[in-house]
């Protein structure tokens, strides 16, 4: 089993930044895809980032020059750094872990960003 644990939401004005933080803990080997999903007020669930074990990362569309996803191995933490933050980035963010050999996916319970004035 992984536990992810976010943390670093909150209300922010438009402009604004926030860095987002998920905690890894139990069984992390194996774990080859790390990520951040989030689902705004009345839609579904979409992605906003990923990052491999190999480094690789994607991101969405909406979200390119604006967000970055890292990883501190060492501390078993990724982190979603915010800027420029807009009234639809307002959702609630989820951390993701899957391992990919096992077809596992494992969620954080979510932290809310709210961009608002």
């Amino acid at each position: 089993q992984v536990q992810l644990v976010e943390s670093g939401g909150g209300l922010v004005q438009p402009g604004g930044s926030l860095r987002l933080s998920c905690a890894a803990s139990g069984t992390i080997f194996g774990i080859d895809i790390w990520g951040w999903y989030r689902q705004p007020p009345g839609r579904q669930r979409e992605l906003v980032a990923t990052i491999t074990k190999a480094g690789s990362i994607n991101y969405a569309e909406s979200v390119k020059g604006r967000i970055t996803i890292s990883r501190d191995n060492a501390k078993n933490t990724v982190f979603l750094e915010m800027n420029r933050l807009k009234a639809e980035d307002t959702a609630v963010y989820y951390c993701h872990a899957r391992r990919s050999y096992q077809e596992l996916d494992y969620w954080g319970q979510g932290t809310q960003v709210t961009v608002s004035s």
